[in-house]
């Protein structure tokens, strides 16, 4: 899938940006950009010209959550499901070095944890619901200290999903977690970052040239390789003893020493010059 309806797609400098794009309904889900968006990681993933993805939103919202029109034909009809329209291909890594977590995270979005790729989220405005997590599955997040964060669930009578009950407490812990669970209420994105649900939050005007910036440099001066294996490591840990993470790290230890990467970036800051990593 090339030509998109609900998510823009650009590539530049190694930085693909992927926007969500129904700026009218803030960016709201529906199922045709879950298929879309969905794609357009696989695209970003094995493009060996892409070393970074950036996923923001269009207009002045990143995701207000799930498209309250497709909610409203769930309640109507009793549904169980959130009724997403998923890509019927999975979005498979095998090839990528490092442990693959793949089995480890099953679910709506756990192919962001396998693309090996590292994934921004650039938070630019309300985020609320599954557009929450999303962004959880992002290696790294950055908001707008004006963003306005909600759960929601609690509020339209519906839980933590989406893998959302296990990932968010171990990111801010279990109070906060419960906090912004059971009572749904908004904050904003300087909050955001007192939590640590965000790496930083900046003033509206500055936040797309930090992340641009950031994304930009790790295109250029970070591995490819390295950055697959270590984001790969990070994401499997959770499912292993301290022992067998350890195990493996020493074998992909041995495995970088005879990388191409590992005497390039050695041979790049003996010389004193920007690296020249190979692609993914």
């Amino acid at each position: 899938m090339s030509d998109y309806e609900q998510v823009t797609y650009g590539l530049s400098d190694g930085v693909a940006t992927i926007k969500l794009d129904r700026p009218d309904s803030l960016n709201a889900w529906t199922g045709q950009m879950a298929t879309e968006f969905r794609d357009a990681v696989g695209r970003a993933g094995h493009d060996p010209a892409c070393r970074v993805i950036v996923v923001t939103g269009a207009g002045r919202g990143f995701c207000a959550g799930a498209d309250m029109g497709g909610l409203q034909g769930i309640a109507s009809a009793g549904a169980a499901s959130g009724g997403e329209a998923l890509n019927p291909t999975d979005v498979a890594f095998p090839d990528a070095p490092g442990p693959d977590p793949a089995d480890d995270y099953p679910g709506r979005f756990g192919y962001l944890y396998a693309c090996p790729k590292p994934v921004i989220a650039a938070i630019n405005g309300p985020c609320a619901g599954i557009g929450l997590i999303l962004t959880l599955y992002a290696d790294l997040r950055f908001a707008d200290e004006a963003a306005t964060f909600t759960t929601a669930f609690a509020a339209r009578g519906l839980i933590a999903e989406h893998g959302m009950a296990w990932i968010l407490p171990r990111l801010i812990g279990e109070a906060q977690a419960l906090d912004i669970l059971l009572t749904a209420r908004k904050f904003k994105g300087a909050e955001a970052a007192r939590m640590g649900l965000v790496n930083a939050a900046l003033p509206g005007d500055e936040l797309m040239g930090h992340v641009d910036t950031l994304a930009r440099s790790m295109a250029v001066r970070s591995s490819p390789r390295s950055m697959a294996v270590m984001k790969r490591q990070i994401r499997k840990s959770y499912h292993q003893t301290f022992a067998r993470s350890l195990a493996e790290a020493d074998d992909e230890m041995r495995a970088s020493f005879g990388a191409p990467d590992f005497s390039e970036g050695v041979n790049s800051f003996v010389e004193k010059r920007e690296p020249r990593f190979e692609s993914l």
